[in-house]
């Protein structure tokens, strides 16, 4: 008996089952992709492009995973977790047709909003020419460096991720050797991908202070480490990287939420023959047979492909994984540091340095630490206790689409560093609001309708994130991206588990909403399973 499910994309991710279990049970089928992410449906997608038989469970009623949509308040249409779109792969959007499905995105040109505490501010623009004669009004002394910086990143750009087949992202594990090899003659690229920190980058290039703090958190952006640490350049440089529809390195908002990228590939999927099935638990993965759900039923396929993180695939695999690759799962830090806040605001915010400007509100808005406070703040996290105040990242989408909200009112997603994972004195749930006010205090310094204009707030710590969307540790990467942990460092996508593989951005060439993990994995599923 077949049931009908809805849309992803007007269901918001909620399909249900396209059948009984017991239906889904008895049949066979070539792969079951386990978790159902943006990389688990695009893995899905093309492999049922090629003909395979596919099953996509997931264990939660939404699909999508860290990229989803939720009506957190009655009208608010919320990305609790990714909420920018910047690295989705151009393969991706275009082998599976995603503009033909409304996928439709937005740069967001304004670039970067960077006030400061003595109350100047600056506007780092998408455009070369607008931020050239920002940074000559904000230091003149910086205009040739910041240039020459600009000059590295795309060279390494050009390098690593040319938009052809050569891009290092299409390759199925490109070795460090492999990362040299191409960088060759380039030392300051080379440095850029591999060595520096991000507090060496910017000193390599900028005079001025303020001007270098104002990009010292695009080098951390999810990562447990310090900007003074080696290789969180590397950090920025990989958030740099996209492609899409032409625009190197620049980010903007998908239509609708950023949900829409996985509710698109689910919609997809189906299309080309996949049968998903959402609010199923996998209780273990049976590698060679299939899997066994919480329920106790046995679903059979050669292939099992893994969405979900490292550690929660080794737990699924219950002692049957190979030694040498759990240990590397193991020993890959998966701990994360960053709280997710969501804001729902009767208004914009009010920037204390340039009231009237509109065009910030349409780009990254950064609250800065200073050096120092880097330094001292990323330690004090660890040891378990909340720094005085957070690094923040602000989103506001209704500058741009106001269909996400209700009318009048705006959504303002805010991406803190650092807090704890545990606390060293009491626990999340104890000190969640004390968090939530500290982030928006974080703001509100430089924010003059702080906190007045707001209206709700969610606060999503670590193990709020693992709870609410399955990844360990609240590790938005499935582990950390510093280059000790990239490239052929990263989890393969085959196992060494009989017909196990991964799919999710614990694999090349990372983490954020990519897709082309999923793409790669089935590319390798298809060119090794039997």
């Amino acid at each position: 008996m077949t049931m009908h499910q809805p849309s992803a994309r007007s269901a918001l991710g909620k399909v249900g089952l396209p059948a009984p279990m017991q239906e889904l049970a008895g049949k066979r089928w070539d792969a079951i992709i386990v978790g159902g992410g943006h990389n688990g449906l695009a893995c899905a997608a093309y492999l049922a492009r090629a003909g395979k038989q596919v099953l996509v469970l997931e264990a939660r009623e939404r699909l999508g995973g860290a990229c989803t949509i939720e009506e957190t308040w009655p009208g608010y249409r919320v990305s609790p977790c990714a909420y920018l779109c910047g690295l989705l792969h151009p393969a991706v959007i275009d082998e599976l047709r995603m503009a033909d499905y409304g996928f439709h995105w937005t740069p967001a040109t304004s670039g970067m909003f960077v006030p400061f505490d003595d109350g100047s501010s600056i506007q780092l623009w998408d455009d070369d020419e607008r931020c050239e004669a920002e940074v000559h009004r904000f230091s003149p002394r910086d205009v040739k460096g910041w240039q020459a910086m600009g000059d590295t990143m795309r060279r390494a750009r050009a390098a690593l991720r040319p938009p052809t087949d050569d891009d290092i992202w299409l390759n199925r594990h490109p070795t460090r050797q492999m990362i040299e090899d191409r960088l060759k003659g380039d030392p300051e690229a080379l440095n850029l991908v591999l060595k520096w920190s991000m507090v060496e980058y910017v000193e390599e290039y900028l005079q001025d202070e303020k001007l270098q703090t104002a990009f010292l958190g695009q080098g951390v952006i999810g990562t447990n480490a310090s900007p003074h640490d080696p290789g969180t350049a590397s950090i920025n440089f990989h958030h740099s990287s996209g492609r899409m529809f032409g625009n190197n390195g620049m980010w903007g908002y998908v239509r609708g939420g950023m949900g829409t990228v996985s509710f698109i590939l689910a919609d997809i999927a189906r299309d080309l023959g996949v049968t998903i099935a959402a609010g199923v638990l996998v209780a273990r993965i049976v590698p060679g047979e299939g899997v066994e759900l919480a329920g106790g039923e046995r679903i059979y396929a050669p292939v099992v492909v893994s969405n979900a993180d490292p550690r929660t695939t080794l737990r699924l695999l219950d002692g049957a994984a190979d030694v040498g690759w759990a240990a590397q799962v193991e020993g890959t830090p998966q701990l994360g540091c960053t709280v997710k806040v969501t804001l729902a605001l009767r208004e914009l915010p009010i920037f204390t340095a340039r009231p009237d400007s509109t065009d910030l509100h349409k780009g990254q808005i950064n609250t800065p630490l200073t050096k120092q406070e880097w330094k001292e703040y990323h330690p004090l996290a660890k040891a378990g206790h909340l720094p005085p105040r957070l690094w923040t990242e602000l989103y506001i989408q209704t500058a741009y689409d106001a269909s996400i909200a209700p009318e009048g009112r705006h959504l303002m997603s805010v991406f803190a560093q650092y807090v704890p994972h545990t606390f060293a004195e009491g626990n999340w749930e104890s000190r969640r609001a004390e968090v939530g006010k500290l982030a928006v205090d974080s703001i509100a310094r430089y924010v003059g309708n702080f906190p007045d204009a707001i209206e709700h707030m969610e606060v999503l710590g670590p193990p709020h994130i693992e709870e609410k969307v399955g990844l360990v540790g609240g590790h938005i990467f499935q582990g950390e991206i510093l280059p000790d942990y990239m490239w052929d460092k990263r989890l393969a996508y085959q196992t060494p588990m009989d017909g196990v593989y991964l799919c999710g951005v614990a694999t090349h060439p990372g983490g954020s909403v990519i897709g082309v993990n999923g793409r790669n994995a089935a590319m390798e599923v298809l060119a090794t399973a039997s």
